[in-house]
């Protein structure tokens, strides 16, 4: 089924990597399927495919469902422990074919795991098909707020609606003080949102629960529904589709 038959397609993208934006994307795609909406997840991250391992994929059909969403991803398709050594336009091509020729069947909203940076793969995918809008990811790091104002500026240029940022591991709770300690700096995202008149959509704490559920094949806010940031991800989904971004 072609894409213009999916009603949003949102790019999911990061400045820099290591921010946990594939963490992010199959969150939010798996809230978004637990409010009864048809969510596939296009992962787009080819030189680091993890999509297989949060949704627990041991199949190689493409695309796969899992846990009630459609996720194509390149992750089982080569080996394991070889690199993916491609330049960039066969890396751009593939996702072409991801995008294209995956027959994502009738959904509500398409979710792209973006690599990384503004290079092919995001030129591609901008190129490729009309998207119905951008979230950024970043955490509170000066760096990584830097490298995120490089993103938007893309996204900015080639007209894709900016939906807003989300901060992950914006804070820790300990186990023993129950104090909020701010490892990576204090609202970084949240001063960025403002300077740049975007939303903040939501700040993600580092939690355990969180990250174990994807580790284990089960994206958080299922496996672990009443942690704190499984409660974020679920009412910052619920405005999007209320205000008819996702």
């Amino acid at each position: 089924m072609p894409i213009e038959d999916i009603k949003k397609i949102i790019a999911i993208a990061s400045g820099k990597g290591g921010v946990g934006k594939s963490t992010v994307t199959a969150n939010l795609a798996m809230a978004t399927a637990l409010e009864g909406k048809s969510v596939g997840v296009l992962d787009a991250d080819l030189y680091g495919p993890s999509m297989g391992i949060m949704f627990g994929l041991s199949e190689d059909t493409i695309p796969a469902f899992s846990h009630g969403v459609k996720v194509a991803t390149l992750a089982q398709q080569f080996p394991a422990k070889k690199a993916n050594a491609w330049r960039g336009p066969r890396a751009a091509a593939l996702v072409n074919n991801l995008l294209n020729f995956v027959d994502w069947g009738n959904l509500d909203v398409l979710f792209i795991d973006l690599p990384p940076g503004t290079g092919d793969v995001q030129l591609s995918v901008i190129q490729g098909c009309k998207l119905s809008g951008v979230i950024m990811v970043c955490t509170p790091q000066t760096v990584a707020l830097a490298d995120c104002i490089k993103g938007i500026d893309l996204f900015k240029e080639t007209n894709v609606p900016i939906l807003g940022l989300i901060e992950n591991m914006s804070s820790f709770i300990c186990d023993n003080c129950k104090k909020e300690h701010f490892i990576f700096g204090k609202e970084g995202a949240k001063d960025l949102a403002q300077k740049l008149g975007i939303p903040l959509l939501g700040q993600i704490p580092i939690e355990a629960s969180l990250m174990q559920g994807g580790e284990n094949g089960l994206p958080g806010v299922l496996a672990n529904p009443n942690c704190i940031g499984a409660r974020v991800f679920g009412e910052l989904v619920l405005r999007l589709l209320e205000s008819n971004q996702i």
